[in-house]
């Protein structure tokens, strides 16, 4: 054999290569010592960087497509072998694939020699990852199965569906339940799904705890619906059955085939990814049919995602604090401000908070941006002080940064290091917040409050309006959001609810900042509920610091001046 091997060509080889392996779902190859040349079978084309099935300058070729921290240990391995310090090559590494992801390989290969020199290698790849032919757990054929079979179609697909699947806080039931009923579970839901299909569909198992049945036979997503709610009968009877030892619901993401417009298997993929996705954070226990708009605004999300990270790596470019004042509402002067985010980028413009902020939160980069407001919050407040030495700032500290970062350490010793009193220092956080670090913000509280630090609880009446929050965390202020002002000015029953809220606060010793205030009409109505402090666009909008120092800062300093004549430390100009 060896010597019949001895006698091929390596045109030969590569001949044979191409016969096999449209049989084989690993790859060939031969590497050429001697004229420093690569083949593989074509398959590995597609999967993989590579940038033809056949190519010289080998070394250099393999670096575009070898994981690069991986690269060094198969060159000194296949220098090994090309020196002949040993005939058989057989390494664990990673290749890209096409969307630059690093995927375990194994590769083998066998050195033929000719003359007592190596001369070429022949070898075989095998992937050693997740990629799932099929499952045991569930009896089903999957994923790879699945790209094999809708390859087979492509680019243009016969009508149907993709309907993905998925056992909703799976882990927990594993975590709860142990690993085997988990199994018994997902063998369960395989043979409901198995029943409510058709012959002319296929059900295919995705990672742990998802299906996709795959319908080519012109169904649409009402089929799919009506597949979907047999699964949630036959789930509903099982846990009948059982007693409710266990409670679990099924979300499922539907996409037409006719949307799959110019996409790969892999942007199919995704897209059923979202779909399922958007079922679970619409809230679970139902199925959802894609609409290209929604999805166009996920890629918007995430781009802007992107676009954020991006910016706070670039020394927070973009980014920009802006300062909304505060006032006594009874006698209309300037008590304080409010410090904002404000972003913009080069492809959207100016981004809304409401829109960024969350992105910030998802992706922790609030962290780094609560440090950077509360550096801006408190220069600026240094500043106003030399012209209104009472002005007090207010900063937004978010949840997360409570719970995953030392953002209260940071606001004590960075407020001492500005020079600030730390009464003249507030920290807003909203109602949703406290619930979700409740005991964890408790006992941070305890630590600011013995610093003087003052706390306003912002938004509140909009969220769970859990009023021991009164009791064990004491805050200062309570502010009552746009929302619920709107409301008190529109109807009476909501005012007079505003106005025994407002007593309740101030009986309890507490101070009440109404927000929202927009018109003179909404003023006096609000007024009338003896508020001690008020914002809204009718006192002025959110700008930047010049523009807040001149339309707020020196205006509120010359009437202090002049209500205090002879005063020193109090400037105007």
């Amino acid at each position: 054999m060896e010597q019949h091997l001895n006698n091929m060509t390596i045109d030969q080889f590569c001949e044979l290569i191409d016969f096999l392996h449209p049989s084989m779902d690993d790859y060939l190859y031969i590497y050429d010592f001697v004229h420093d040349f690569f083949y593989i079978s074509e398959n590995a084309t597609k999967r993989f960087k590579i940038p033809r099935k056949g190519f010289h300058n080998v070394m250099q070729n393999l670096e575009t497509f070898v994981y690069e921290p991986d690269f060094n240990e198969l060159e000194a391995d296949l220098l090994a072998v090309k020196q002949n310090h040993k005939t058989v090559h057989n390494l664990q590494y990673r290749w890209l694939d096409q969307e630059n992801n690093p995927v375990w390989i194994n590769c083998r290969g066998y050195a033929n020699l000719i003359n007592g020199k190596p001369a070429y290698m022949l070898g075989c790849i095998n992937e050693i990852g997740n990629r799932q032919i099929a499952d045991n757990i569930s009896g089903l054929l999957g994923e790879t199965s699945l790209y094999d079979f809708l390859a087979n179609y492509y680019p243009d697909m016969p009508k149907g569906f993709l309907m993905r699947i998925g056992i909703d806080d799976f882990k927990e039931i594993n975590e709860k339940h142990g690993a085997d009923y988990g199994d018994g579970l997902l063998k369960k839901v395989a043979e409901f799904l198995s029943d409510c299909i058709q012959d002319n569909q296929k059900l295919y198992s995705l990672h742990v705890d998802e299906f996709m049945i795959l319908d080519i036979s012109g169904g649409t997503s009402a089929d799919a619906v009506r597949i979907y709610r047999q699964l949630r009968k036959k789930v509903e009877l099982l846990q009948e059955a059982n007693q409710y030892e266990v409670v679990f619901t099924i979300s499922a993401g539907i996409l037409e085939n006719h949307q799959i417009d110019n996409w790969t298997l892999l942007d199919t993929m995704k897209i059923s990814e979202f779909t399922l996705n958007e079922a679970k954070r619409r809230g679970k226990n139902q199925a959802y049919s894609f609409q290209k708009e929604d999805y166009d605004e996920f890629l918007k999300q995430r781009e802007i995602k992107q676009i954020l990270q991006k910016a706070v790596s670039n020394n927070f470019e973009g980014f920009e604090a802006y300062f909304q004042p505060l006032f006594h509402l009874e006698n209309h002067t300037l008590y304080g401000a409010e410090t904002l985010m404000r972003f913009r980028c080069e492809k959207y413009g100016e981004i809304s908070p409401a829109e960024f902020i969350p992105a910030l939160e998802e992706t922790d980069l609030i962290i780094p941006l609560g440090r950077w407001i509360l550096h801006q919050g408190l220069t600026a407040c240094k500043k106003i002080q030399e012209w209104i030495p009472d002005f007090r700032i207010s900063i937004n500290v978010s949840s997360i940064q409570i719970m995953k970062s030392d953002i209260i350490d940071e606001i004590v010793n960075t407020t001492e290091d500005y020079g600030i009193h730390t009464s003249q220092v507030v920290i807003e956080l909203t109602e949703s917040g406290i619930l979700e670090s409740d005991a964890h913000m408790s006992k941070l509280w305890g630590k600011i409050k013995e610093k003087g630090i003052r706390l306003a609880l912002d938004d509140f009446g909009t969220g769970y309006s859990n009023f021991h929050y009164l009791y064990d965390l004491q805050p200062d202020i309570i502010k009552i959001d746009r929302t619920f002002t709107a409301k008190a000015v529109e109807n009476d029953y909501e005012y007079n609810l505003l106005s025994l809220m407002s007593g309740m606060v101030h009986n309890l010793n507490l101070k009440i900042c109404i927000e929202g205030v927009e018109t003179e009409e909404e003023k006096q109505r609000i007024q009338g509920i003896s508020p001690d402090y008020s914002q809204g666009f009718y006192f002025g909008k959110p700008c930047p610091y010049d523009q807040f120092v001149e339309k707020f800062v020196k205006p509120a300093a010359a009437q202090l001046q002049s209500s205090h004549p002879g005063t020193d430390d109090v400037q105007v100009g």
